[in-house]
């Protein structure tokens, strides 16, 4: 057969044996089956339990504050009776990095219970679904109305459905911005219809966001945006707790009557039902091994056992064990005495030495703090010859009472001190956290007080500024640069914080 020039280059363009890959493999949607059983019933009291945190903690009060608030426009993260200032990052570094660690000593134990259990996307999944089966119906029934044409019955169900999905979204959102805004203002505004363009967009990104997780991609957010799926082999051995098959009991698989025993036609427990792939929200076969995809939620195992009940066989043929509790045969009794080994005492130790670390330097947190910053001229002599050195303090007041502070500064003889409130010469945004009470009759009724006590007054969680003027007689030191210390002392708590400076002195 005589080959053309077209056919000739063709070959020579793409060789035979070279086989084209997509990069993504369009997958069929998941359609997860309802199920009950007891894995069912605790991820559902997680769900409970994480959803009324997280709704109803921004509308608890402490004292006259929101209990858990991270306000970025005062710089201040308030967490119950401990309140934090962006100079005290060091602590939310800690107790990330806490969570972290403690993640990684919970997957090294029990496995992807976390995902299965507790995780946002797989929380927000479950709550999705179960408003889908309520408004469309069961598994059966979503797939008949998605395969049918559309009509005015499927499109008042599938915009009942959305309609919901958007509203519990944004619901959501306006939560998430609650944290970060005062939830009761925030009520206000968007009652009022006067909510600010961040809260606006904030509101409806988060709000998006759900919507599209939860609603949409589910189980390819585990599948494919989640890292931890991706690097949870590194903390796995043949001792965590994982979703297992006991092949060795199930195959091989088939279907039979009830009323065949098992292993009569030498078919193992597995009567090939197919259901324990209906009912996993990532649409994996647990059969096939441990994968990637598998969160944990158990809810193979909750179906497989409802199956062996009415089959009349003994429970567990998917459970939640180890590799090695499969691979021996170990009872369970066994197989939690491999808990404590070497990795878990690892993570354990070093998480209780951060967590001991960080309650202690809590324990031992100054309640205040102060920051020394140089004002406008390097150094100046004044008329009545002095020199003199302008500085401007920051005195925040951790602590959720009033507080009085006096200063003292040292270092020089002869060292004359004034203080006075610093006007508000910086940009709008910061007029809050430099002099948020100073306005005319509370700022009268503070100086008042000052005057009597002969202190600082600072209120309750709030941060002065105040200006310090520092004076020397000229000639009493040489020229150049001299070591002063400031000691700001609580009057209430007598503890004392020390800041070190310097005092100029110009050259004649």
């Amino acid at each position: 057969m005589k080959e053309t020039p077209g056919a000739k280059s063709a070959e020579k363009t793409i060789p035979l044996n070279e086989v084209v890959i997509s990069l993504y493999e369009a997958q069929d949607k998941v359609y997860p089956r309802s199920v009950s059983g007891f894995f069912t019933k605790w991820r559902w009291v997680m769900i409970w339990l994480t959803q009324l945190f997280f709704y109803g903690v921004p509308w608890l009060d402490w004292g006259s504050r929101q209990a858990l608030l991270f306000n970025l426009e005062t710089k201040r993260f308030y967490i119950f009776n401990l309140v934090l200032y962006p100079q005290d990052l060091i602590y939310l570094t800690a107790i990330l990095i806490i969570s972290a660690l403690s993640l990684f000593l919970f997957t090294a134990i029990a496995g992807r219970l976390w995902c299965g259990y507790a995780c946002p996307q797989t929380v927000y999944t479950e709550i999705f679904l179960w408003i889908e089966r309520k408004i469309e119906g069961d598994r059966a029934a979503r797939m008949r109305l998605d395969a049918a044409d559309m009509s005015s019955k499927k499109f008042s169900r599938k915009a009942a459905k959305h309609f919901v999905w958007i509203a519990f979204a944004l619901w959501t959102g306006f939560t998430f911005v609650g944290y970060f805004t005062p939830i009761r203002e925030l009520s206000q505004s968007v009652l009022s219809l006067n909510l600010g363009p961040w809260e606006t967009f904030w509101i409806c990104f988060y709000g998006f966001a759900t919507y599209g997780n939860a609603g949409f991609m589910r189980e390819q957010v585990c599948k494919y945006m989640c890292p931890y799926a991706r690097f949870q082999s590194a903390m796995f051995d043949d001792d965590t707790l994982i979703v297992t098959y006991d092949e060795a009991r199930g195959e091989p698989r088939g279907g039979r009557s009830r009323k065949v025993e098992v292993n009569s036609k030498e078919l193992g427990s597995c009567i090939d039902c197919n259901l324990c792939v209906q009912v996993c929200p990532t649409g994996i076969d647990i059969r096939k091994g441990l994968q990637y995809e598998c969160i944990g939620c158990g809810a193979c195992a909750d179906v497989c056992d409802t199956v062996m009940d009415k089959m009349g066989y003994e429970r567990g043929l998917v459970k939640y064990s180890t590799q090695n509790a499969v691979d021996n045969k170990w009872t369970h009794k066994q197989m939690l005495q491999r808990i404590l080994r070497p990795r878990v005492l690892i993570y354990s130790a070093v998480l209780i030495l951060l967590i001991v670390s960080l309650l202690a330097s809590l324990w031992l947190r100054t309640p205040f703090r102060v920051n020394v910053v140089r004002d406008g001229v390097i150094a100046r002599m004044t008329d009545d010859g002095m020199i003199e050195n302008v500085y401007r303090l920051q005195i925040m007041n951790g602590t959720e009472s009033t507080q009085h502070f006096k200063l003292n500064v040292s270092g020089l003889k002869d060292l004359e001190i004034e203080t006075k409130v610093a006007k508000n010469k910086k940009p709008a945004k910061d007029s809050k956290d430099m002099n948020q009470a100073l306005k005319s009759e509370d700022s009268k009724n503070i100086e008042d007080e000052e005057n009597e006590n002969k202190a600082i007054l600072v209120k309750p969680a709030e941060s002065r500024w105040i200006i310090v003027d520092l004076k020397i007689p000229d000639g009493t030191e040489k020229s150049g640069s001299h070591k002063i210390m400031f000691e700001i002392q609580a009057l209430e708590s007598k503890e004392t914080i020390t800041e070190k400076s310097v005092f100029l002195v110009p050259r004649q």
